[in-house]
Parts: structure tokens; C-alpha cells; sequence
């Protein structure tokens, strides 16, 4: 049986910009936002035009710019009540030093301001500054307050700043942002789950240059940790070698080699409530990798012994006290037959199944769900927003299976 997979409704937040440097970024986080499904509204400060265009924000939001209090597209003339009442939560960034005092005096002297003060959502403010501004003693008297307000302060960072000197007072990359945007608004359906996780290829030596990999770049294991963490759960993640960036707040454990992951696992497992195998773990390695590198003849052929890896998810899946377990099976053809074979072979609560060709190295994926109830297929996406899905669908499973 093939169950269609309604599609969850996308976030809505209102996305405020002030007269910083900073402000460019905001073009970067639009963007990644929308690749996690959250929509945004924008509402830019007369600074914040000095810097980047309303026509920029608009054309990668997709709705119309807001910068005046007045303004007569809003028919009631209350822009500052009317902008936030279907949101989720304001966003500042960047968030200038001036309007942070702004906000904890409440001062309403623009739109920004004044719907700041009329919210009756959360407010998440990224600060960006110089670091004599973010270190000065009434800055950090007015970040002391934010926080006892309830408001949630996002960095700053420290690092290079725009006028030549090193420090704290950076805002947050786009890429931190949106991660940590996308974790505030998810619903913690899995809060206090611990969940072990494995991403990326793995390696195995044939001598001491070279081995045996796969193309898989780790994007879907990685989109799937930020969103468990963003549902809640205490996420550890044993990830092959890739270029990637680890997931703020998971606890990565860095191997090369299917052995040294069947390691790794096998020491975090009996903590662990849903172990999910996203990893393209080689099924053989060389038998007798050589400790110097192979020097290349005109005349010789090269021979490899291989001998097969440990099965790691069907060793987890064979414990007396397993967690829930989660394949994923990526397949050339017959994806589907393939899979569910799979899923039957390992006994696994569920398997997803996506076809390879497709699915390697992209950034966006398409995925069929398979358990013992049907399937259910969720169309192309990101794979950040495949990712939020499947948790949402893992999290459902799993708590009704503890039921």
C-alpha cells in the first residue's frame, strides 16, 4: 500500500535587518532558510537600505519588503500589529548595537522597532558590531537584559571584522543562523531521545596513498542530524571523511574505515534509543593493505585480495535490547524490491530507499519510506527539508512503538 505524505505547513517568520555591515549576509540566510522550508517576511530598517537593496530581499523571499511605518500597502495602516500575528518568530540580523538598546528601553521610532514592541512572538536577535561596541559595558548591560526579557541572543562570533580588527562583535555565518533558526521553531518531538548516527563514506587502504571510497558526500546524514537536534534529541554521529560542517551541538566522532565505525558504534549503541545508518560503508576491504605505496610498473598487473566488512547495521539490529533502527538503501534500479528486501533481511522498523544516481553527492533527493504498514514517498526537496520531514515521520514511529 502507497500512503501519500502530506506536506507540513512551512514556517513563517519576519526577518528584521539594521544598518550594519552585516546586513549583506542576510541575502545567504534567505536562501538557506528557504532550502529548511521557513518562509520569510522582511521589515528592514532606513540603515539597513544603506547597505543591501529592499529589492534583493524581495526577489529571494518572494514577498513584498517592508521599511516604513506607513506604509499604504498595508490596508488598516498598522504594519507594526499586522507583519507579526501569522509568524513564528522575529529574527534581528544583523542586530546593531543601537537597536539592541532600542529594543531593551522599548523604543518604537520605525516599523522595526515598533512591531518589536507590539510582537506577541518570540524575538531572536543576532548581534553585529565592532568588538569595542559588543565589549562596552552598556552593550553587555543591554544583552544581560535581552536574556532576562526571554529574548534568545544568537552569537555574536568572534573573527575578523569589516574595519580591519580582530574580535568578538562578528555576527553569525548565514549557514549557523539558519541551523539555529531552523532548531528554535522545529517541535521537540524527540526531546531526550538519544539517537547514534552514521554519515559519509568510509575509506579502506590499499597502500599509503591510496583506497577504496564511494561518492557519497555525508549531505543527507548531516541534514538528518541538524534536524534531530532541532527535534530535540541528544545526537551522536559517526561520520566518515568529508568536507562538511559539523552540526552545531552533535557529539561527532571523525573515522576513515568500516572498521573503525563498527568500532565506534559498537562502544555507543547501548545508549543509544534510535540508531540510524545513513553511512555508505564499503562492504569489502583489502586483506593485506600495504604500509608504503605500491610502485607502478610498465609490465605488472595489480591483484587485490578483499574479504568482506562487518555488516554494521545488521549487527545493531540483532541485539537483544536494540534501539529503533533505521536503513537507508540506496539503489541503481528496482529501488523499491531492493529496499524492502533489505528492511526484511536486517528486521528494520524502517528502511529508506532513494535511487543512487540521483540521489549521490546532490543536494536536493527524493525518498520512498518503507515499514511494515506500506511506503510512503516524499517528493524531490533539499535535502534539509527531506531531512525535517524524516525525522518528523522517525520520531512518530518511534514514540508509538514505546507506546
Amino acid at each position: 500500500m502507497t500512503n501519500s505524505h502530506p506536506q507540513p505547513k512551512r514556517p513563517q517568520i519576519l526577518l528584521g535587518l539594521t544598518g550594519g555591515i552585516a546586513a549583506y549576509k542576510a541575502a545567504e540566510l534567505v536562501r538557506r532558510l528557504a532550502d529548511l522550508g521557513i518562509d520569510c517576511q522582511v521589515v528592514m530598517t532606513a540603515a539597513a537600505c544603506e547597505f543591501i537593496t529592499p529589492a534583493t530581499l524581495q526577489a529571494l523571499s518572494g514577498q513584498p519588503v517592508y521599511t516604513d511605518l506607513w506604509d499604504p500597502r498595508i490596508n488598516n495602516g498598522m504594519a507594526h500589529i499586522d507583519l507579526t500575528r501569522d509568524k513564528q518568530a522575529i529574527v534581528i540580523a544583523p542586530a546593531t548595537a543601537n537597536f539592541i538598546a532600542k529594543t531593551v528601553h522599548g523604543l518604537a521610532d520605525d516599523l522595526l522597532s515598533t512591531l518589536c514592541l507590539a510582537r506577541e512572538c518570540p524575538l531572536l536577535i543576532a548581534p553585529a558590531m565592532n568588538r569595542q561596541m559588543w565589549e562596552h559595558p552598556a552593550t553587555q548591560r543591554n544583552i544581560t537584559q535581552l536574556e532576562a526579557d526571554g529574548i534568545t541572543v544568537l552569537g555574536p562570533a568572534s573573527g575578523d571584522q569589516a574595519c580591519g580588527e580582530v574580535g568578538m562583535g562578528r555576527m553569525l555565518e548565514a549557514a549557523e543562523l539558519a541551523e539555529a533558526i531552523n532548531a528554535y521553531l522545529a517541535p521537540k518531538t524527540l526531546a531526550g531521545v538519544s539517537l547514534l548516527m552514521t554519515a559519509g563514506p568510509t575509506f579502506e587502504p590499499i597502500d599509503a596513498v591510496r583506497g577504496i571510497t564511494n561518492r557519497s558526500s555525508g549531505k543527507m546524514g548531516y541534514a538528518l542530524a541538524r534536524a534531530a537536534i532541532a527535534a530535540g534529541a541528544r545526537v551522536t554521529l559517526i561520520s566518515g571523511p568529508v568536507s562538511l560542517m559539523a552540526p552545531v551541538g552533535a557529539h561527532v566522532i571523525a573515522i576513515e574505515t568500516a572498521d573503525q565505525m563498527f568500532a565506534a558504534v559498537q562502544q555507543e549503541v547501548a545508549g543509544a534509543d534510535i540508531f540510524i545508518s545513513v553511512a555508505a560503508v564499503a562492504d569489502y576491504r583489502v586483506s593485506e593493505p600495504q604500509a608504503h605505496k605500491i610502485k607502478k610498473t610498465d609490465t605488472d598487473t595489480l591483484s587485490l585480495s578483499l574479504v568482506p566488512n562487518v555488516d554494521i547495521l545488521k549487527w545493531v539490529a540483532e541485539q537483544v535490547e536494540r534501539p529503533f533502527c533505521v536503513g537507508f538503501a540506496a539503489e541503481s534500479q528496482h529501488v523499491h524490491a531492493y529496499a524492502d528486501d533489505k528492511r526484511r533481511r536486517k528486521q528494520l522498523d524502517l528502511i529508506i530507499a532513494n535511487l543512487a544516481q540521483t540521489a549521490i553527492g546532490a543536494d536536493d533527493n527524493e525518498v520512498t519510506l518503507i515499514d511494515d504498514t506500506g511506503s510512503q514517498t516524499l517528493p524531490r526537496a533539499a535535502k534539509t527539508a527531506i531531512a525535517s520531514q524524516l525525522i518528523s515521520h522517525i520520531a512518530e514511529r518511534y514514540l508509538r512503538q514505546k507506546r
